[in-house]
């Protein structure tokens, strides 16, 4: 399990800026790599309650809204001014990129939307204070379709420096968190730039698939993150499912969802193949890694716990890497939204070391310190059980999905 202390290596710490800080995971994995803010950026209220629970020492900007906050305002809170900035480092709200964007097809400009004046107001910031470096995270739509917002980083960057004469050259790259020892598959996109022009190279895997043969360390899964974690009474009663599709959990293996129960499962044909989405009645394998916990799913939206259930707030936070000792002081709606549209901390670590030794002075730290540890108890699947007879007399289309483009959805559009 990780070792969940908010502990700084010893290394020369670097000034830097935080913008839509959020829960701070993408903090912890900054200032994993030395890199110390001086100010955070966040509009959320619920979010910066949680930072100032876990840093209660660390200055939030007033007002947390990037759009109503003045290059002026964050200059005098911060204390920091043009070239006094190491890292520039945030994650701009990801809706208008992300694969739920009504114009995924790329027939609306995604930067048109309102929500992607995030991203501008970043790029204003460095502008005004010339980094020494730059750290973007976001989804990896960002990078997709015509008039991507990575696209429009790029041009920014180059406008910069044709104003200002720096050399900024961002390298876009997507990395997925299990490859870093994360024990869930999460893609996300980050863009690094430095302002002497030094090519960032992404960091290399530190975490393999087990199938490969003599690949070691090997992907960590659901178990070592959270086999050790129990919960109590009182919450095991709140975090039982809700919903229409409840009582289906427990006849669904681990490692399933509802494709079981179709014609081409091993379950009842309830359902038709590929008819739901991926995360519909979708159940965690303890010899697996976890799939991407979501911000705000429905009730019958994944991952579920094997003992069919929803997941506690320090399972969710533990399969996001985020420390055994992190506080989160807010109600479990806020508490999952915070953790789902988080940055992994061992995914960000892995990145920020990297910056650290290649775009400053070398040092190398180690990047690993939230990786869970690997454990070796882990137990055998449990055995599932029948389906309920209420649910097996359900008239629905068991038909298969008809073929891309072909579905519900897009004959509403046309």
């Amino acid at each position: 399990m990780s070792s969940g202390k908010l502990k700084k290596q010893v290394a020369p710490s670097i000034p830097a800026l935080s913008f839509f800080t959020g829960a701070g995971g993408l903090d912890l994995g900054v200032r994993e790599a030395g890199f110390d803010p001086a100010l955070s950026i966040e509009a959320d209220a619920s979010a910066r309650l949680t930072l100032a629970s876990n840093w209660p020492n660390h200055r939030q900007a007033d007002p947390g809204d990037v759009h109503d906050l003045s290059l002026a305002q964050i200059e005098e809170q911060s204390g920091l001014r043009r070239g006094e900035v190491g890292l520039l480092f945030g994650g701009p709200p990801c809706q208008p990129f992300s694969k739920a964007a009504l114009w995924h097809a790329g027939k609306v400009s995604r930067l048109k939307d309102p929500r992607a004046k995030t991203l501008t107001a970043m790029l204003d910031a460095v502008e005004h204070f010339l980094p020494d470096a730059v750290l973007i995270e976001n989804v990896s739509g960002l990078a997709a379709g015509r008039g991507s917002g990575a696209s429009y980083v790029s041009r920014r960057f180059a406008a910069i420096n044709r104003a200002c004469g720096t050399k900024y050259r961002p390298v876009v790259f997507v990395l997925n968190a299990l490859d870093y020892g994360v024990p869930q598959a999460r893609e996300r996109l980050f863009i690094v730039a430095s302002r002497l022009g030094t090519k960032f190279v992404p960091p290399s895997p530190s975490h393999f698939d087990p199938e490969i043969a003599g690949a070691r360390p090997r992907w960590r899964t659901s178990w070592d993150a959270i086999g050790h974690l129990t919960v109590s009474d009182d919450e095991l009663e709140f975090l039982e499912p809700s919903g229409k599709w409840a009582d289906l959990l427990p006849s669904i293996p681990e490692g399933q969802n509802y494709l079981w129960h179709t014609d081409r499962g091993g379950g009842h044909p309830i359902f038709g193949w590929r008819r739901r989405y991926w995360s519909f009645l979708l159940k965690l394998a303890k010899n697996r890694p976890a799939w991407t916990v979501a911000a705000s799913p429905g009730p019958a939206t994944g991952p579920f716990h094997w003992d069919n259930r929803r997941l506690s707030v320090a399972e969710l936070a533990a399969l996001q890497t985020f420390p055994a000792d992190y506080r989160w002081p807010v109600a479990y709606r806020l508490a999952q939204a915070q953790i789902g549209n988080a940055v992994p901390p061992a995914l960000a670590a892995a990145v920020a070391v990297a910056l650290r030794a290649q775009c400053f002075d070398g040092v190398v730290l180690d990047a690993t310190r939230f990786v869970p540890g690997e454990r070796t108890d882990c137990p055998r699947a449990a055995r599932v059980r029948r389906v309920p007879k209420a649910l097996k007399g359900l008239e629905l289309d068991t038909s298969p999905h008809p073929g891309h483009g072909m579905g519900p959805g897009a004959e509403a559009r046309r």
